[in-house]
């Protein structure tokens, strides 16, 4: 039986005994009393397998013979995730392949369609300055692979993705927020157009947003845009698959009149796949933060070992072979102290990046002195911040009189006694990433904002960007109702308690940092070479493996640039869709190779992103080979 399996094919109805005892066997080898079959008789098209470009949809109803089945998902390509549903009696086919095929841990729901929709999705979800609409181009399709790596999830072809937008058989829907950006996506698969399903059924995938940019409500809008598409085509039903764990997404899910169903999933145990099947993560994994977490998922992905040392410190030691290295986030073994130390005091990294010839503001340690006073009147607006410090604590921006100067530098004086005074310098807030000493990402930063509805006052708009924000980065970005908040509210000419216009955009802090509710946004494509090559060389002036480089900007395809400070320790998962704990685990193991993806962003000044060693194709085998073509195969 097993050797069935293995070779993927099997003989219906073929006899098997051991001595005088003989028993029939039915489609896929099991014993089956005589007259009966396995599979009710089906109608529509057999054996049928969707390409989604992230994978393959099986539909195993479809099927007669779960060798045929086993023989599809081992075909899987490299990079990609294929997922059988409808299956019967799948854990009898996981049964005769252990090793290779596991049940999904995940919950399959149901929306009933046409008159049986429940009246919670019925009513259209009205959110200013969203457009639901279909995915049209390549554009389209590349901002919705930005959203799903920013989301962990598996990316798609281009190609594929439009062609498969082009078909009657998806409904692959974006949501664009008033600015023109794509902020959500969802994909619907109707199951009549793949294979005359006799169910009148559909199914929806990928429902994701863009936290970053997502107003609330949008995966609701997107929920109730293909429901009501999937309604003008007949349709009984729309199915969904989501992980046990996923709470908040069941939530939603219930309160929107989906139901429970009996129906399993199967996937085939591979790089991808591996935290839903292994029997578990280390001990302190789940206590890690999102930029530890990056780095462990990328190592286990790879089959090296992960400890988690110190999970509140964000602590892991990773062995492979006989190499073991420390790591604690993106800080690893590789940086020298002396390294660290040029990162760690500003005054430092300001010296050595204009030793080297690279631009640096204009600035002075703060003495207390009259000359204070002289720098802030001969330069005008300047920054006062701590000389040793993270996380923008004790930052004051844009200080323009001797009085708010003391203010600023006792302010920066609680967090450490060496204060540093520099030129105000204006432009976009640009992180790049610098790794080995290529760039590997860059990203502009933007200060916490929030858009009015026309119900809400200040206050409780920003609690409600706040909570959204910790969401989405496992706690470690909210915003601050505090001082700061209040000025800059106050500055705009507002007032906390004030109810913003539906649609009204208001900045509520003065600095861009991730941890004070700032947002990031991908620009890597669009960086000037001249910047590139500017922090390539501060890089290795500070002689350092792995650094996050902060710049002021006037626009970044623009080549002018301003150093501001070093990070020795950048956050590597605020830069999805980029590389980055992908070449962070290439510079530590150089001999592991990492899973292949199916679609890469570009990479600085537009170029194909920094190959790696898991960008390379591997060797064609007999499972990379594709399954005979079956009527969902087609585009």
């Amino acid at each position: 039986m097993g050797d069935t399996m293995a070779s993927g094919t099997a003989r219906a109805d073929r006899l098997r005994g051991t001595g005088r005892r003989r028993e029939r066997v039915g489609p896929g080898g099991d014993p089956v009393a005589p007259g009966t079959t396995e599979i009710p008789s089906r109608t529509g098209a057999p054996d049928v397998v969707l390409d989604c470009g992230w994978g393959r949809l099986v539909f195993g109803q479809t099927f007669a013979d779960k060798a045929a089945v086993a023989a599809v998902l081992r075909s899987e390509a490299a990079g990609s995730r294929d997922i059988c549903i409808y299956l019967r009696d799948p854990h009898v086919l996981v049964s005769r392949l252990p090793d290779e095929l596991f049940i999904d841990p995940s919950l399959t729901y149901r929306l009933p369609l046409g008159a049986g929709r429940p009246a919670a999705i019925e009513a259209p979800v009205d959110i200013p300055g969203l457009l639901i609409r279909p995915l049209r181009d390549d554009d389209d399709a590349d901002a919705v692979n930005r959203i799903y790596a920013r989301n962990g999830m598996v990316t798609a072809p281009v190609d594929v993705l439009v062609a498969n937008a082009g078909t009657d058989r998806f409904l692959h829907l974006v949501a664009e927020n008033a600015t023109g950006e794509i902020v959500g996506t969802i994909t619907g698969v109707d199951h009549v157009a793949v294979f005359d399903d006799p169910e009148n059924g559909a199914s929806l995938w990928c429902l994701t947003v863009d936290f970053n940019q997502a107003p609330p409500g949008t995966g609701q809008a997107l929920l109730t845009e293909l429901a009501d598409r999937l309604d003008e085509r007949g349709r009984a039903f729309v199915d969904l698959s989501v992980l046990a764990e996923n709470a908040g997404a069941i939530r939603l899910y219930e309160r929107l009149g989906f139901h429970r169903t009996a129906t399993l999933c199967v996937k085939r145990k591979n790089p991808i796949n591996e935290r839903l099947f292994l029997p578990a993560t280390p001990d302190g994994y789940d206590e890690l933060n999102p930029y530890a977490k990056i780095v462990a998922d990328e190592a286990m992905r790879r089959g090296i070992r992960v400890e988690v040392t110190d999970p509140a410190w964000g602590e892991l030691k990773l062995t492979n072979g006989g190499r073991t290295i420390h790591t604690r986030e993106s800080l690893s073994e590789l940086t020298s102290a002396v390294a660290m130390s040029r990162c760690d005091d500003k005054r430092v990294t300001r010296r050595i990046l204009a030793e080297v010839g690279l631009s640096v503001p204009r600035g002075r340690t703060a003495t207390g002195e009259p000359d204070d006073v002289a720098f802030l009147a001969d330069v005008g607006p300047v920054v006062v911040k701590p000389a040793r410090g993270e996380q923008g604590n004790g930052i004051t921006v844009g200080v323009r009189t001797p009085e708010a100067l003391a203010a600023a530098v006792e302010l920066a004086r609680r967090f450490c006694p060496d204060v540093l005074i520099e030129e105000m310098r204006t432009g976009d807030d640009l992180r790049v990433i610098v790794i080995d000493h290529e760039v590997v990402a860059a990203a502009v930063r933007r200060p916490a904002q929030i858009t009015g509805d026309g119900v809400h006052d200040v206050t409780e708009l920003i609690e409600r960007q706040s909570r959204r924000r910790a969401a989405a980065t496992g706690g470690e970005s909210r915003i601050p109702i505090d001082d700061m908040t209040r000025e800059v509210v106050a500055e705009a000419g507002h007032r906390m308690h004030d109810v913003l216009a539906e649609g009204e955009v208001l900045v509520v802090r003065r600095t861009a940092n991730l941890h004070t509710g700032g947002t990031i946004h991908d620009v890597t494509e669009d960086l000037h070479p001249a910047t590139a090559a500017a922090c390539v060389a501060a890089s290795r002036a500070l002689d350092i493996p792995v650094t996050g480089l902060d710049l002021l900007v006037p626009a970044p395809d623009r080549p002018e640039h301003v150093f501001i400070e070093a990070n020795e320790r950048p956050g590597l998962a605020n830069h999805e869709p980029q590389p980055t704990a992908e070449r962070f685990v290439d510079l530590l193991f150089p001999g592991t190779r990492a899973p292949q993806r199916l679609w890469s962003p570009a990479g600085p000044g537009g170029a194909a992103s920094p190959a790696g060693p898991g960008d390379a194709a591997p060797p064609a085998g007999p499972e990379d080979a594709a399954p005979p073509a079956g009527p969902g195969d087609a585009a």
